[in-house]
């Protein structure tokens, strides 16, 4: 008996997992954060269990240390990702799957991703980001919610409720990649950490896919996930406190796919407004084209704004700060073994370029060795990160 429960688990669980090691070299240092090498090393784990042909458990869980300590040096077993650094030990996922028919429902922590372009994604307001790590390279964030999803022939019809929010995480205000303005350096600044919204998210999504095109309509109606920095100056100690909170936000958008001969015409775009006083009302748009060839994948276009409101200049917005953009990324699969790939945004007062090349040994080891160029004015969101630049190698072992 016990045989043949252990065969079955085994064909109904499934599990994946790597441990990775990345090292990134700044070759200049920075006016709050003298380092210019920090090692990062994190091991996840991915698991599945399909106990029934309409029902799926899954479940991811992740350990993490570093150099810089923009981890925690806490054990215990985080399941929000609400903390100002990240995790040591974090329940990436844990969600339950059920599927009948033309009805998917996901409930749990879990990704959830409605752009379609590269670079900037306007729709995506269920995917929060964590810049701790790289403005310009952000990893994404499970949310807790319920995901509702009925198909109904060309047509489907996507709900998501999100009762506990989650934050994006920013950058920690001691090292590179806040830049403290010129008029605030020998200020000491206190962290007050955040205030989070109370309420739960609604969104709902429409996707029509036609001969030819794919459409869709977005609304959401919740918060932002970025946040305003509310300052709290004491002169006398010469000091001031940041706290973090989070604008209430209402979105209409919608994004397209059309398929032509020489490429595929990609857009999504989206307006961003607000009841919350003295934050920014705007629109975000991207144009995007597509293309194949042979080993080649390219994909170029315009990430555009248009702002009708500004608000608290403290606000960190690193998705309007990409705004006004050309945007371009190219890959070549060399071989099954190795890749290149060059991404790339470029405006007015600043721009970032990143090549990486990576190559697999074997059937569990791959080294990724890059660089990303940063330049610009001090006055651009993107080029007042000049001064990071960075070389990085990864290696990682999958099983």
């Amino acid at each position: 008996m016990i045989p043949l429960l252990a065969l079955f688990l085994a064909q109904n669980f499934e599990q994946r997992g790597f441990i990775e090691n990345n090292t990134f070299v700044y070759p200049q240092s920075a006016p709050n954060d003298p380092a210019q090498v920090v090692n990062d090393t994190l091991f996840r784990w991915e698991v599945s269990y399909k106990p029934a042909p309409w029902f799926q458990l899954n479940g991811a869980f992740d350990a993490e240390t570093d150099t810089h300590q923009e981890v925690e040096r806490a054990l215990r077993l985080d399941w929000a990702d609400r903390g100002v650094k990240r995790p040591a030990f974090s329940l990436r996922r844990y969600s339950a799957t059920l599927h009948k028919g033309r009805f998917t429902a996901e409930l749990g922590r879990q990704f959830i991703r409605w752009g379609k372009t590269d670079i900037l994604n306007p729709v995506d307001r269920f995917a929060p980001k964590d810049y701790s790590m790289s403005v310009i390279r952000p990893d994404f964030l499970g949310v807790i919610a319920a995901r509702v999803v009925v198909e109904l022939g060309n047509d489907s019809v996507e709900m998501v409720w999100q009762p506990y929010f989650t934050p994006a995480r920013t950058p920690l205000l001691d090292q590179r990649w806040t830049v403290i303005p010129a008029a605030a350096q020998g200020i000491t600044v206190e962290d007050l950490g955040a205030r989070y919204p109370g309420r739960s998210q609604f969104g709902a999504r429409w996707n029509h896919i036609a001969s030819g095109y794919e459409f869709s309509l977005i609304y959401f109606d919740g918060f932002n996930s970025l946040p305003l920095f509310q300052a709290e100056f004491h002169p006398a100690a010469n000091a001031a406190g940041i706290e973090r909170t989070y604008p209430e936000l209402r979105l209409y958008g919608a994004s397209a796919a059309v398929p032509l001969r020489w490429f595929t015409l990609k857009g999504e775009g989206a307006y961003f407004s607000s009841n919350t006083p003295d934050t920014d009302e705007f629109a975000l748009y991207v144009i995007q084209l597509e293309r194949q060839w042979k080993e080649w994948t390219f994909a170029g276009g315009y990430a555009g704004e248009a702002r009708t409101r500004a608000g608290n200049p403290l606000e960190f917005q690193p998705e309007e700060g990409f705004a006004r953009s050309f945007v371009g990324r190219a890959g070549w699969t060399i071989d099954a073994n190795r890749s290149l790939s060059v991404e790339t945004a470029v405006r007015g007062g600043g721009s970032f370029a990143r090549i990486e090349f990576s190559q697999a040994y074997g059937q569990h080891w791959r080294a990724t060795a890059g660089y990303s160029w940063i330049r610009g004015e001090m006055t651009d969101f993107i080029g007042q990160f000049r001064r990071n630049s960075y070389g990085s190698l990864g290696i990682r072992y999958s099983f």
